[in-house]
């Protein structure tokens, strides 16, 4: 009789992109990363359609998942991803389970338990009661929230040099910079700027670099902005803690955060100041780790 060795499934679907891992035993079987377009996590059958999509472009012909586990950007509540789950279960014969992308972190991280903080384009941060009941706060969105996201920080640096244009002042480098960066002629105009945008996260977020280059120039403004980013993004974890939450452990991803040391800093200076015991620790490994180790966990 021949050994068979179950196929483990991964997927990461991010605001942008995804990535697909999967593995026969500690085998590479594919590693596939494609574009997050047409990803509906508000439509369970037209998400499920897309994961099953997904799986049958990465995996070789006639290949078949023993197991599935799925981290979904934008799928916020328990109640939706078991509806994507359940979709989901019609195409593939096989245990499956989708949870929200930044539940990916802690498994990723190697462990079972702590919280997970993203701070990418949006900002959102998760983790379990001792019950085991998933809680999520943050991902609100640019217009309403993702502070410390590159979306919410480019948002707040635009009140910020507003504020600073009412008081009389002249535009710093970091009101250059983002008038530049809208194409506008002057601090005034960056509001209709900023409300005409289509895609509003993906549109304010890809000028989050402006605030960095001026904070570097020397901007209080943008200085500021990014500080009150970091407390922003430590009060997401105050609050899980606050619910009861166990928050020792706090696994940190997002191209945002992990690749502008200064508000790294400003999370783990203002995290330390509310929460001594929290142990801040930036993710080393791409979050589709995460779940294949979930995956591994339904065999």
């Amino acid at each position: 009789m021949q050994d068979f060795t179950p196929l483990v499934v991964g997927i990461d679907v991010g605001g942008t992109k995804t990535h697909l891992r999967a593995l026969a035993g500690h085998d590479p079987v594919a590693d596939h990363v494609r574009s997050s377009k047409g990803w509906r996590p508000h439509d369970p059958v037209a998400a499920a359609g897309w994961l099953a999509a997904l799986v049958a472009e990465a995996l070789p012909a006639r290949t078949r998942p023993s197991a599935l586990a799925v981290g979904g950007h934008a799928c916020e509540t328990p109640r939706q991803c078991e509806q994507i789950r359940t979709a989901l279960q019609l195409h593939f014969d096989a245990p499956a389970l989708v949870v929200g992308d930044a539940e990916l972190l802690v498994p990723a991280a190697g462990s079972d338990k702590g919280v997970g903080l993203v701070a990418g384009t949006g900002s959102v941060a998760v983790g379990r009661l001792p019950d085991g009941t998933p809680v999520q706060v943050g991902g609100w969105g640019a217009v309403l929230g993702d502070e410390g996201g590159a979306a919410g920080l480019v948002r707040e640096a635009a009140r910020a040099v507003w504020a600073a244009h009412d008081r009389g002042e002249e535009p710093d480098d970091l009101a250059r910079g983002l008038v530049a960066a809208f194409g506008v002629g002057e601090v005034p105009a960056l509001g209709a700027a900023l409300e005409g945008a289509r895609d509003v996260s993906a549109e304010w977020g890809r000028h989050a670099p402006v605030v960095f280059a001026a904070a570097e120039a020397g901007s209080p403004l943008a200085r500021a902005v990014i500080a009150e980013a970091g407390r922003s993004l430590a009060a997401l974890v105050e609050r899980l803690a606050a619910r009861g939450l166990p928050v020792d452990d706090v696994v940190v991803a997002g191209g945002t955060i992990l690749n502008q040391p200064t508000l790294y800093d400003a999370f783990v200076s203002s995290l330390a100041a509310s929460l001594p015991g929290a142990r801040p620790q930036p993710l080393r490994v791409p979050p589709v780790e995460g779940a294949v180790a979930l995956a591994r966990s339904l065999l």
